[in-house]
């Protein structure tokens, strides 16, 4: 292990939720010296990042877009290990490929110029403001992502210290107002403002800031895990149980107690106790703070900013399988519907299911045909939908829309597809909130406004139970692999007082 102070010696910690988040959280306090009990209800670690078997098909159930691979590098690093040595990330070309309602296709390519060559397709003149949208990007990244992401925002004067930076950056303004002063064709602006729905956020309310994920994915490209992000997770729970880590699946927190106003450690439903110095809560952070801090004082203000909280879209995931294949469909593709900003308002403001969508298609046999029988392909279809506080019946509502996007599907880019799909099922927001845990059911936590980050997010420890700490999508820095990873190194710098660093 790599030679470093250890502050947890004879400590003990729990970290409540195994997701990304969780693993990062445990893997950092365990090299701090920590003795570490790691918790999740679902019966395998991995939080939204699940896999599913269906009559030989495989799908992740969670994320599968592997951005800033450096951070699953470093969590190896604290062990004196190489991730090269357990898994295989593959760089993807093209990033993403969209199709757009018109029929036309647009792929964003792993080269500048590449890219540059697609956008000259579309609007010649655009070429010139992409690079400018690029450079502007790259701003935001060093000092949103090198400075500020990793940095605990437990303070107002925390916050204080950045606005000059934010200012300068224009970071008042949203992603799609800074898209568009550089891209004029209505197309080009769709594709390069996705990139908030990414983490939960309407580009047409998200600060700028998160213009850095445009940047990070040229910065270090966009990656596939061979075996899915399934087989990342079995790795890290290896490397995990290899450093005497505890892990309890199935294994549910009723409450976390408290005495004197620090946590003394958290009750399971089973009726057990286990006792801890520290505790870490990796999940949504409201759920923590409704139902579980039972014996707790009130929140101060400075835990929970006293606005009303904007939640992230909810999702409406559908799997399926193919008795056929579809080659010239590209790993990450964006099928755009007509309407873009009304139909984002739809979602986000008025939490109306509208009758068209615009989806995520996600075909990881166009990279590791290990997904499906042979002859066949595994896909995984995400539309943004309301989250639960619209009053929607997915009992209902599910199944249709199933129909509208098959057949979407099949007059579009899947041709024959209601002949050959097969193994069908779903995930509604009613799925998120009860495997998951998610507030109101939603994607990613609250959503990523300028008014809901950093300071102003839920921070990530809490004001009045000093040995609480909070990571994942909810908190800072937010959604996103690279978000929530990152947020157990703001955990551990505030633990160390020792500055941890982006590593990009």
């Amino acid at each position: 292990m790599t030679q470093q102070k250890k502050i947890g010696e004879g400590l003990n910690t729990v970290v409540i939720g195994a997701g990304f988040a969780g693993i990062a959280m445990a893997l950092r306090l365990r090299a701090q010296g920590y003795n570490v009990t790691l918790i999740e209800r679902l019966d395998y670690i991995g939080g939204r990042a699940q896999v599913f078997e269906r009559g030989g098909y495989r799908h992740d159930a969670g994320p599968t877009v592997i951005t800033a691979p450096f951070i699953f590098d470093e969590l190896y690093e604290l062990f004196d290990e190489k991730l090269s040595d357990h898994l295989e990330f593959v760089a993807l070309d093209p990033f993403y490929r969209f199709h757009f309602s018109d029929g036309s296709q647009f792929d964003y390519r792993a080269s500048i110029e590449d890219t540059l060559t697609e956008i000259r397709r579309f609007s010649p003149a655009d070429a010139e403001g992409y690079l400018d949208l690029l450079a502007e990007s790259k701003k935001v990244y060093d000092i949103g992502f090198k400075k500020l992401v990793h940095k605990p925002f437990t303070r107002v004067w925390d916050m204080l210290k950045q606005v000059p930076a934010l200012i300068a950056l224009r970071c008042y303004r949203t992603v799609a107002q800074m898209v568009n002063s550089h891209l004029k064709h209505p197309l080009m602006r769709q594709a390069f403002s996705i990139h908030p729905l990414l983490v939960g956020g309407n580009p047409f309310n998200t600060t700028a800031i998160y213009s850095l994920i445009h940047y990070l994915e040229r910065r270090w490209g966009v990656f596939f895990c061979m075996g899915g992000t399934g087989k990342l997770v079995e790795e890290l729970h290896q490397l995990i149980l290899r450093q005497g880590i505890t892990v309890l699946t199935g294994a549910d927190v009723e409450e976390i107690t408290v005495e004197a106003s620090r946590v003394t450690g958290v009750k399971l439903t089973a009726g057990n106790h286990i006792n801890a110095d520290i505790a870490v809560f990796a999940g949504d952070p409201a759920v923590c703070y409704e139902q579980m801090l039972k014996s707790a004082p009130a929140p101060a203000p400075t835990s929970i900013p006293a606005i009303p909280k904007h939640y992230s879209m909810g999702l409406y995931v559908l799997y399926f399988g193919t008795k056929k294949c579809y080659p010239d469909i590209a790993h990450h593709s964006i099928w755009m519907g007509q309407r873009f900003r009304e139909h984002l308002a739809d979602i986000f403001d008025r939490k109306h299911l509208a009758d068209d969508f615009s989806l995520y298609l996600h075909r990881p046999t166009a990279t590791d045909t290990s997904f499906a029988p042979e002859g066949c392909e595994s896909f995984y279809v995400l539309c943004p939908v309301p989250n639960l506080l619209a009053n929607l019946h997915w009992e209902a509502e599910a199944p249709k829309l199933r129909d509208r996007i098959v057949d979407a599907l099949e007059t579009s880019i899947l041709p024959d597809l209601s002949s050959v799909i097969e193994e069908v099922f779903w995930m509604t927001p009613v799925d998120f909130e009860r495997d998951y845990r998610s507030m109101h059911g939603a994607g990613f936590s609250i959503a990523p406004r300028l008014t809901q980050s950093a300071y102003f997010r839920y921070h990530n420890r809490d004001a009045n139970l000093e040995n609480l700490y909070f990571v994942g999508a909810g908190t800072h820095p937010g959604a996103g692999l690279p978000g929530v990873v990152s947020s157990a190194k703001v955990v551990e710098e505030l633990l160390t007082g020792i500055e941890v660093g982006s590593g990009g």
